[in-house]
């Protein structure tokens, strides 16, 4: 059994068979949670909770699928950084072990059957394990939130959602998300309580802070001239970026199951590193290089989206993103102020920007007198082709 608090809670109450619980520790220190909570019956009892099983995999996340993201530049529809849709494959991973490793039979989660998450979580059981069955008894119940919140309630489960916040929150080491009550409806405006990692922009410091970056093979290596591994350097820009407001995205996407929702996202990390690696790879890149890598971004985020980490596709897609981040390195100064973060500065011993070549100033390198013959050649078949067209628009 795999799923936050308040439906595991009644998976573990209502499934009649012993349960072993699954959560993967890949949040952050400050949000981590555990299986902790759980009213664990007496062995014997139909409904009992067999065990829970609790794995660290922050290293894991950040290495296998964190990594990945950040290569691709992984925006859903150009826009939010992925984090949901990473820990998925990763818990449903962990879970096909937990339940091989007991001799269970059966993975059941939390998921309704409106959400992506189910898509995520069951397409990766029946890759890995096709033997194994699964089951969704939230969804099979057909509960709402508020039918979950009151059973909650009457049995004493300590949950962060309420009747007055009725949120649905999601949160790893890459991000956070809010869905639920008023936020569901985008023509309404957010209300302050709902923003628990980001401090509000109106409310940030009102200087800027600069950060640096520094990236090799495409991956972030160090923050402000410090070497780190990658998980130390996510919580630390996430916590610089948290305290001058970055991070928030209102954002309304199209479902995996046909449902365009409103969602709201805090990512403060993600928007500093992602903008930072970008800006990285236009300074090393050619122009063809450029625009070919923005449709394997946008396939790759939606494969991943869509719940199908094991695509062949996507694991094509890595090989030529890992190849094309060979010289990807360099260090990029990001500005961060009340909300925004901009990159203010950049410099790669790979990059293609040559100061002597790209000066308005005098510069012998560079002959200008070459560029009436390019333009003509470069130009040529574009103004035959008006022409033609012009011809017979006059006959």
């Amino acid at each position: 059994m795999t799923g936050g608090r308040r439906r595991s809670h009644l998976g573990v109450e209502r499934l009649r068979s012993d349960v072993c619980a699954v959560r993967p520790r890949d949040r952050s220190s400050v949000e981590e949670e555990t299986c902790e909570g759980f009213r664990v019956p007496q062995r014997g009892d139909k409904r009992a909770l067999h065990e829970t099983v609790t794995r660290n995999a922050k290293e894991e996340f950040v290495r296998e699928y964190v990594g990945p993201a950040i290569r691709a530049n992984a925006r859903y529809q150009g826009t939010y950084p992925l984090f949901t849709a990473l820990g998925r494959p990763l818990l449903a991973k962990l879970a096909v072990e937990a339940a091989r490793a007991h001799g269970a039979d059966t993975i059941a989660h939390g998921c309704t059957g409106k959400g992506n998450d189910q898509v995520r979580i069951e397409a990766t059981v029946m890759a890995l394990a096709p033997e194994l069955k699964v089951i969704a008894p939230i969804r099979e119940w057909q509960m709402g939130r508020d039918e979950e919140i009151a059973y909650a309630q009457e049995h004493g489960i300590p949950v962060s959602s309420s009747v007055e916040r009725p949120y649905s929150l999601d949160d790893n080491l890459w991000g956070r998300s809010s869905e639920g009550g008023v936020i569901e409806d985008p023509a309404n405006i957010v209300p302050d309580d709902v923003y628990q990692l980001v401090t509000p922009p109106t409310q940030a410091p009102d200087a800027p802070e600069d950060v640096v970056l520094g990236f090799r093979e495409g991956l972030p290596v160090s923050l402000n001239g410090e070497e780190l591994g990658m998980v130390d350097l996510i919580q630390k820009v996430a916590a610089i970026a948290c305290r001058n407001g970055v991070g928030i995205m209102d954002n309304v996407e199209d479902r995996v199951v046909g449902l365009k929702v409103r969602d709201i996202y805090e990512v403060p990390a993600a928007e500093v590193i992602l903008n930072a690696h970008k800006e990285l790879e236009k300074l090393v890149f050619t122009g063809r290089q450029s625009r070919f890598k923005a449709s394997i971004d946008s396939t790759w985020a939606d494969i991943c989206y869509e719940g199908l980490w094991y695509e062949p596709l996507r694991a094509d897609l890595d090989a030529y993103l890992a190849n094309a981040s060979a010289l990807v390195e360099g260090e990029v100064t990001v500005r961060l102020y009340k909300g925004s973060a901009v990159v203010c500065a950049r410099t790669s011993p790979y990059a293609l920007y040559d100061k002597n070549m790209a000066t308005f100033d005098a510069d012998p390198t560079f002959s200008q007198n070459a560029s009436p013959g390019f333009i003509e050649l470069f130009s040529l078949q574009s103004r035959m082709a008006h022409q033609i067209r012009q011809a017979k628009t006059d006959r």
